[in-house]
């Protein structure tokens, strides 16, 4: 049966839907769904139960209250999912975090009378992950060609990316931090991407899911190049975050601040999206740490210098 009717409550999987051609099924949509632009005309399907607009150590005490008591920190509207009466709705299982899980779909669609919608569940905890999220989608759609031709145009450009800074003379040491307060380094994808940039990932190991990490950890490690990009946040709210590690004894000694060296990403956009643009993810890397050599345009967008 074709797939006319799709609800994505996953960020990178409706701009993976986009990019395979398939926009106009699209129904419903997360309140995180947001690009492309003209995306956010869908109903919304989804809220968070906490406050996203606190400081950073607010929202982790939030989600941790919340999770060590088994309840979910997202909220799915039922009622209006049934009036969309979706034949596909797409969700993770990657993090109770990052979105909407599996989980809260299915207590969500035991309230549906009438329709019985089919469930993908994607699962992208590395590079890898995310190519078979991708044609997992397409098959869903039936599109698998188009799901094949997009992850192979995917792959060849950020290996052409990796041929480019292969060789190359300096390949500094990197800290990705995915959160500010308290510290967490990336994991899942992101050591990759930083390995396929041209950079030495410090913290994070690909495929697990991102550590907590202290102070004197990266202290001691002391990368030549801080990347920060949390989750769920864009430059400027990264920016006026940024005192809880500027106020730190020691951050002025540490020697990617003493050589500029530090770099303010937009998290919410790129890098936490596990879709079609962790390619330009890749290119936002590249720029920050090749800035002689690279250039994709995407510096004063993507990312700034701290």
């Amino acid at each position: 049966m074709p797939t006319s009717r799709v609800v994505s409550l996953l960020a990178s999987a409706t701009e993976t839907v986009v990019a395979l051609g398939c926009e106009d099924r699209l129904v419903g949509r997360s309140h995180e769904c947001d690009y492309p632009s003209r995306i956010t005309r869908l109903p919304i399907c989804t809220s968070a139960k906490i406050n996203v607009h606190a400081p950073s150590v607010e929202i982790d005490r939030q989600v941790k209250s919340l999770l060590a008591q088994a309840v979910s920190i997202y909220a799915i509207d039922a009622e209006r999912l049934a009036q969309l009466k979706p034949d596909l709705v797409i969700t993770q299982t990657q993090c109770d975090v990052c979105a909407v899980s599996l989980r809260d779909v299915e207590q969500a669609l035991c309230h549906l009378v009438g329709s019985q919608p089919r469930l993908v569940s994607v699962e992208p905890n590395d590079l890898a992950g995310i190519w078979t999220s991708i044609n997992q989608i397409a098959d869903a759609l039936g599109v698998p060609e188009q799901g094949t031709r997009l992850v192979a145009q995917l792959q060849e450009r950020i290996d052409s990316i990796r041929r480019r800074f292969a060789g190359a003379a300096a390949r500094p040491g990197v800290a990705c931090i995915e959160w500010i307060d308290p510290l967490m380094a990336a994991g899942n994808w992101v050591p990759e991407l930083v390995e396929a940039a041209g950079g030495i990932n410090l913290f994070g190991t690909a495929g697990k899911h991102s550590p907590w990490m202290t102070w004197e950890e990266l202290a001691a490690r002391d990368p030549e190049v801080i990347i920060v990009m949390p989750c769920g946040w864009d430059i400027a709210r990264s920016r006026d975050a940024m005192h809880s590690l500027t106020e730190r004894p020691g951050w002025h000694d540490l020697r990617a601040v003493k050589n500029g060296r530090v770099a303010l990403t937009d998290g919410n956009q790129f890098f936490n999206r596990p879709g079609p643009r962790v390619v330009e993810s890749v290119e936002i890397l590249a720029e920050i740490l090749h800035p002689q050599s690279a250039d994709f345009g995407h510096r004063g967008s993507g990312w700034e210098a701290f």
